[in-house]
C-alpha cells in the first residue's frame, strides 16, 4: 500500500460509526475477484447483495443471503473490511470491531455491473 493511499483512507467520516475503525491500515486497491459471488458462482447458488473484501478483492454475498460468504471471508482470513459492492453504495463494514463507516477518498466504489 502506497503511503498516499494509506493518507486518502487514513480520513473517513465516522458519521455511521459509533467509534473509530481500528483495522483502516488493512486497507488495499485490490481489484474485485469476479462481478458476482465468487463462491456462490463456483457451487450454483444465489445472492442478495455484494461485498468486496478490501485487503484482497474477494466478492462475496452478504448476511441476508443464503451463504453469507462475505462473513465466511473475514472467520476465514481475517480480512476485517468489507465495501458495499452494489452500485451507488459507498460504505464500508469492519467486522473486527463491528461499525460502519464511509471514507470520503473511496466513494464510488467499484461495484458489480
Amino acid at each position: 500500500m502506497t503511503a498516499d493511499y494509506r493518507q486518502r483512507v487514513g480520513s473517513y467520516d465516522a458519521g455511521m460509526a459509533t467509534s473509530e475503525c481500528s483495522h483502516l491500515d488493512t486497507i488495499t486497491d485490490a481489484a474485485p475477484s469476479s462481478d458476482g459471488c465468487e463462491d456462490c458462482l463456483r457451487i450454483g447458488s444465489s445472492w442478495m447483495h455484494l461485498r468486496r473484501c478490501t485487503s484482497c478483492g474477494h466478492i462475496g454475498c452478504c448476511d441476508s443471503s443464503p451463504m453469507r460468504h462475505a462473513t465466511a471471508h473475514f472467520h476465514e482470513s481475517n480480512h476485517p473490511i468489507v465495501q458495499s459492492f452494489e452500485p451507488g453504495e459507498d460504505w464500508l463494514w469492519c467486522y473486527a470491531d463491528d461499525l460502519g463507516f464511509e471514507v470520503e477518498s473511496m466513494m464510488h466504489s467499484p461495484s458489480h455491473p
